[in-house]
């Protein structure tokens, strides 16, 4: 794993500023490449990296409005409770810029190997990595730059904004082309973070991806959601928790973004699993509680020792209430009418050390993996397709149900080196098929059986730190239901916000496109504006 992130070094190295250079203009540097030389595979590693450590921002924003995570701490305020905060401006910019980045050195990769019939593999990975990208991005902001979007060797500086009614599409045909174009009897990448060069996985992978994009429109385009997602059992989706996608991270080079957020010292004392989530969980006693929460040891100084693991005993892990803060005020934690006090004494207090926060064994690895997709999101999918009848094969919601669950709780073990022998995620593997029978799939009607697989979705995006698919995924499906904080000065009228406002720069740097975009957005270029899949 070591030599894939000195690709990572050497890309760094080679393009800082990104991959619109002309490499063909480098003979004044003796110590620079060029295009006949250097290797498009360490494009890909870079490109992964890039992706899977879009973490920070979420984070901030997606996994407390989807009430999964809880903070008291101020800049968490874009989150907790919809109030600008810290850098508010540059964070709501963060998805755009650093999943076009990604997308971009996916593209400088095609243009490095489109002539080149031995690295056709690598051509195709890229333009799945280059979905991969887009599909964030549009799902975050709606219309947005794609078909003139990173073209800037052609002159194209000012890209239009696509609609996303038009995006979709695009990107579900440029995905069957490079999956039906992948060929296993040919070379794999070879600096892959993801699937370390195994095609047959790329394909899977294409495929599944293909069928969370599918079920994206399920509420404004039914037919092509249904005729997308047929396709993509057809071609062959994931099968298993082997074929997950997750991109690894090695702290001794690049390490996991998103742990390292966590790790900051008032991120780690004050954000928590929220009480909604926790809620959740506990109402039908999941297993899976003490594998991925745990409380402090008593004491401000105890929270703040990122070496010292908590407490994980279920019975006393405890969601802490989105939308309060530790100012002393109205909203002050204190409060809450079930507030359970501080943990420690004296001047050694934790306001929130009594609220379960996410397992540091587990959670805070900087060499932990970034998970992207997973064999149990696609398995709840499947049973969603299922349900609303649609020719996705034999097995019934309910079948599709139980594997995606159970494959949620497993894919905890894949986090890093101490949670593939963790004790507390074997024992909720272990203890899944009990739960499963007290908990089977609701079938007594469609929304029934919808709500409940939908929730697992939220569950098994959480858990596995996806957050933005999360958001998404609540937004097309309505479930679960949210109570939206109401506190001052929200940016979003007091509801959850439904989209993220353009990178503030677009509007000087792009001016006519993005006004045209804006023109489109009913309200403007707000948090409470839809995307055209969340009509």
């Amino acid at each position: 794993m070591k030599k894939l992130f000195i690709y990572i070094g050497l890309t760094a190295l080679l393009f800082p500023i990104g991959c619109t250079s002309d490499f063909e203009k480098i003979n004044t540097d003796p110590n620079a490449t060029s295009a006949e030389v250097f290797n498009p595979n360490y494009l890909l590693s870079q490109s992964q990296f890039d992706y899977g450590n879009t973490g920070y921002s979420q984070l901030l924003y997606q996994s407390m409005w989807t009430q999964s995570l809880a903070s008291t701490f101020s800049y968490y305020g874009n989150g907790d409770k919809y109030v600008a905060s810290g850098s508010a401006l540059a964070y709501q910019g963060r998805i755009f810029g650093e999943n076009y980045r990604s997308a971009s050195l996916a593209v400088e990769m095609q243009n490095l190997t489109k002539d080149k019939p031995a690295l056709s593999n690598l051509y195709n990975v890229g333009t799945i990595m280059k979905v991969l990208n887009i599909a964030h991005i549009t799902d975050c902001y709606g219309d947005v730059p794609y078909t003139e979007a990173l073209r800037a060797k052609e002159a194209i500086t000012l890209p239009k904004y696509d609609t996303q009614q038009t995006i979709y599409p695009g990107m579900l045909a440029e995905l069957e082309t490079a999956i039906k174009n992948l060929d296993v009897n040919k070379t794999g990448p070879t600096a892959d973070l993801m699937y370390n060069g195994d095609v047959t996985k790329w394909k899977k992978f294409g495929y599944s991806l293909m069928l969370r994009l599918a079920m994206r429109m399920t509420k404004v385009d039914e037919a092509s959601a249904k005729a997308w997602t047929e396709k993509a059992v057809a071609g062959g989706v994931f099968t298993s928790i082997a074929d997950n996608a997750k991109v690894l991270t090695d702290n001794s080079t690049q390490g996991n973004n998103t742990t390292g957020a966590l790790r900051v010292g008032d991120d780690y004392r004050e954000v928590r699993w929220s009480k909604t989530f926790m809620d959740y969980l506990k109402a039908t006693n999941d297993p899976r509680i003490s594998a991925i929460a745990e409380v402090a040891q008593a004491g401000l100084a105890n929270n703040s020792n990122q070496d010292l693991a908590g407490d994980n005993t279920a019975s006393i892990q405890i969601g802490l209430p989105n939308g309060y803060d530790l100012n002393g005020g109205t909203t002050d934690i204190s409060k809450h009418p079930q507030y359970p006090g501080a943990s420690g004494t004296g001047n050694d207090v934790a306001g929130v050390g009594k609220y379960s926060r996410p397992r540091t064994a587990i959670y805070l690895d900087r060499s932990g993996v970034n998970f992207v997709l997973t064999y149990a999101e696609t398995e709840l999918l499947l049973a969603e397709a299922k349900v609303r009848g649609w020719n996705v094969g034999a097995t019934s919601a309910s079948e599709h149900y139980n594997n995606g669950v159970t494959a949620a709780a497993a894919s905890l073990a894949q986090f890093n080196g101490v949670a593939s022998s963790d004790a507390a995620i074997k024992t909720a593997v272990a203890a899944i098929p009990a739960y499963l029978t007290a908990n089977p799939l609701n079938v007594s009607s469609t929304t029934a059986s919808l709500k409940q697989i939908n929730e697992q979705i939220w569950v098994t995006t959480s858990i596995t730190f996806n957050f933005i698919e999360t958001w998404s995924n609540w937004r097309r499906s309505g479930f679960p239901v949210l109570t939206p904080v109401v506190f001052a000065n929200n940016f979003s009228n007091g509801t959850i916000p439904r989209r993220i406002p353009y990178k503030v720069e677009e509007a000087s740097t792009n001016p006519v496109n993005y006004a045209a975009a804006v023109a489109r957005l009913s309200g403007g270029d707000t948090f409470t504006g839809r995307v055209w899949w969340d009509k």
